[in-house]
């Protein structure tokens, strides 16, 4: 039995542990406060929330990220997490990602596997977490490594390549566009929140007259389940710097301009710094100007295609190969060679 960890922001986090789930053979429960999908036929525990507007000292002192004092929804979701290993004794805990879950799983004896996320994790938390992990799940290629790494983080990393649930999966025969005479742009905002507002925009479309603008997600936009289709037909996608948003365009081969969104730890700056040093996308620091959009989308679609250098096709394959030898106690990392 292996547990997995799926933290609620966004669907980043989903969508890869479904995506490596699919390629494990034996037993795999879900642990997260997300609704369980409808395509998972395996156990899903779903976990309360344990948000609060004004927490009493939630670091513990900046030893952790989020253990508020006296919270009955974060006691009880420790609590079934911890009834839940002690009941089903599993083989190895992931956490995708959660320093908590993945200390109290440690804590129990269990071997824990972290996914590990891009920018300054030099903190007291993710040092723990890291730390006490068996191994680490890096979904990005070896060839692009976080600066900063201490020796000991990268002996005990796969760097599996970009995971997303359409790797390996037919592009879609041509079709119509909404406006055959021109080019298409396809604006993805995701799940996770944005800073973007719907004037901005309005302000790039109004200044790029010959491009249809789609938008996937964000203000005024509803949300697409399945957007492989837009994704393959957009002549530019444009999109924040989020693991599995940057996946996708990978795995459809699509030119992309990267803007990074501020997060904990400087994360999405981090990969868009990653993506401009092996030029495989047209980064830019902060959303541009009107004026600069129709020079810049021009720039993204002339750029050569370099994703095969990020999205290698079985990344997936490769976390679920480590993952399975792990929880079978077999060598089975010699088998899933970094990338």
């Amino acid at each position: 039995m292996i547990g997995y960890y799926v933290h609620h922001q966004g669907r980043g986090h989903l969508h890869r542990a479904l995506a490596i789930a699919a390629h494990i053979r034996g037993p795999v429960t879900v642990l997260s406060s997300l609704l369980r999908p409808t395509s998972w036929t395996r156990p899903w525990i779903v976990l309360p929330a344990d948000s609060v507007d004004a927490p009493t000292d939630p670091t513990a002192g900046g030893r952790l990220h989020w253990v508020p004092l006296h919270h009955a929804g974060h006691r009880e979701r420790m609590g079934i997490i911890a009834e839940w290993i002690r009941r089903e004794e599993p083989r190895l805990f992931v956490s995708d990602v959660s320093v908590e879950a993945a200390t109290l799983a440690r804590l129990m004896g269990t071997p824990v596997v972290v996914a590990a996320m891009r920018g300054d994790r030099r903190d007291q938390a993710h040092r723990l977490a890291y730390d006490l992990a068996d191994a680490l799940l890096a979904p990005w290629p070896q060839s692009c490594p976080e600066p900063g790494w201490p020796p000991h983080w990268q002996a005990k990393t796969l760097h599996t390549g970009s995971i997303s649930r359409y790797d390996g999966r037919p592009r879609p025969a041509p079709g119509s566009r909404c406006d055959a005479s021109g080019r298409e742009v396809v604006v993805m905002l995701g799940g996770g929140g944005t800073d973007l507002s719907s004037a901005q925009l309005r302000e790039a479309a109004r200044a790029t007259p010959g491009w249809t603008w789609t938008l996937l997600g964000g203000p005024g936009a509803d949300w697409i389940e399945d957007p492989w289709p837009v994704l393959c037909r957009a002549d530019v996608v444009v999109t924040h710097a989020g693991q599995n948003a940057i996946a996708e365009c990978a795995a459809a081969r699509v030119p992309t301009i990267v803007i990074p969104q501020d997060r904990p730890h400087g994360e999405q700056h981090a990969t868009g710094r990653a993506l401009r040093r092996a030029e495989l996308a047209t980064v830019r620091d902060a959303w541009p100007e009107p004026h600069e959009w129709p020079g810049l989308l021009t720039e993204a679609a002339a750029r050569q295609d370099r994703w095969e250098l990020w999205s290698l096709g079985d990344g997936a394959q490769q976390a679920a190969c480590l993952l399975t030898g792990l929880a079978l106690r077999t060598p089975g990392r010699l088998a899933c060679a970094p990338r």
